[in-house]
């Protein structure tokens, strides 16, 4: 999707994915600022922000923080999250900022194969010596929200079907390093997280998983009916009563570091 429709995918729904979705991913996002070392005085990008959940646990390790997301419903919440932090409504593939201005800049399932020129961008705006790095979906036998991802491609048009499909191959032997030498990043390492979906139960999961980018194809497609329908049924299987629904998956992450220093 162009920019501007990404945008208007992820921000349709903003307030659920800020609050209900995103602070699933903080192992994930942990993990590779530790491997960037994101800490005290670092100056950090995220790029496709989303609500800047990942940006705040960054300034929590002293990061001075700024994000870019294509949706404005989502940089307004980042605002809110993280007031000292420079958040901007634009493309990942043209970035606002100055080159050289940041120690290190990361994505979270947000740069996907074929998205090279984010990175080419990302190092641009990386200092010499800076660090890279992006996390997309692990393997597939450890991805609990497959059914989810199934329960999308028996909704969604053909073109979003080969999009997903493209998601997943980022995560396969050799991809990703190949991303990043293709703009010349240098590889520095790569690792997995373990995230985790715990909602009380599937009407609620239901509502937190149409507030994704991806869902929201199927939802103009299908419209909400058929999708929640579609997901409970998917994903009844992971609800236990008295627990919820807890959705274990793997995350991959990768960093490379810019050449210079």
């Amino acid at each position: 999707m162009a920019w501007v429709q990404s945008g208007q995918a992820w921000g349709e729904r903003a307030t659920d994915w800020a609050y209900l979705l995103e602070p699933f991913a903080r192992r994930a996002n942990e993990a590779l600022f530790s491997q960037a070392g994101v800490g005290q005085g670092t100056r950090l990008l995220d790029i496709a922000c989303g609500s800047g959940y990942a940006a705040n646990v960054a300034a929590g390790r002293g990061a001075e923080v700024s994000g870019l997301d294509a949706s404005e419903a989502l940089i307004a919440i980042a605002r809110a999250r993280t007031p000292a932090g420079d958040f901007r409504v634009g493309d990942m593939f043209a970035l606002p900022f100055g080159d050289d201005r940041f120690d290190a800049a990361t994505s979270f399932n947000g740069i996907w194969k074929g998205c090279e020129d984010a990175l080419i961008e990302a190092r641009r705006v990386v200092r010499p010596g800076g660090l890279v790095g992006f996390t997309f979906w692990g393997a597939p036998k450890r991805l609990g929200l497959l059914p989810y991802f199934a329960a999308l491609v028996e909704m969604s048009p053909a073109d979003h079907i080969d999009a997903t499909l493209n998601q997943g191959d980022t995560g396969r032997p050799g991809v990703a390093e190949q991303m990043l030498a293709a703009v010349g990043l240098e590889f520095v390492g790569r690792g997995t997280a373990e995230v985790i979906y715990e909602l009380p139960d599937l009407d609620l999961t239901v509502r937190a998983l149409a507030a994704a980018g991806p869902s929201w194809p199927a939802l103009q497609h299908a419209g909400y009916d058929r999708f929640a329908e579609t997901m409970h049924q998917a994903l009844r299987p992971l609800y236990v009563e008295g627990l919820g629904v807890r959705i274990v998956s793997e995350y991959g992450w990768i960093t490379g570091r810019v050449p210079g220093a």
